[in-house]
């Protein structure tokens, strides 16, 4: 079984990007799932919960330093740790 006591609370917004200020190190040492209006999804850089938003990487487009653009969907957000 695994300690969920070890797990920090995941925050209301969290961002993948290490360059982020919404970057917490601490929720990336544990698997995060994300479910956008109850569909797993498995693309997702950032989420808000209480604004109801992810980003998930244009699949195409990048910006003038070589990352994917984000693109903003809308939905109901939950967050969870992966066993």
């Amino acid at each position: 079984m695994t300690d969920t006591t070890s797990r920090p609370d995941l925050p209301d917004h969290l961002a993948g990007n290490p360059r982020s200020p919404h970057h917490i190190a601490e929720c990336f040492e544990h698997r995060i799932g994300i479910k956008l209006n109850g569909k797993e999804r498995f693309d997702v850089e950032e989420y808000c919960i209480s604004e109801n938003w992810v980003k998930i990487p244009s699949p195409k487009a990048l910006d003038r330093n070589g990352q994917a653009i984000l693109i903003k969907l809308k939905g109901t957000v939950e967050a969870f740790y992966i066993d």
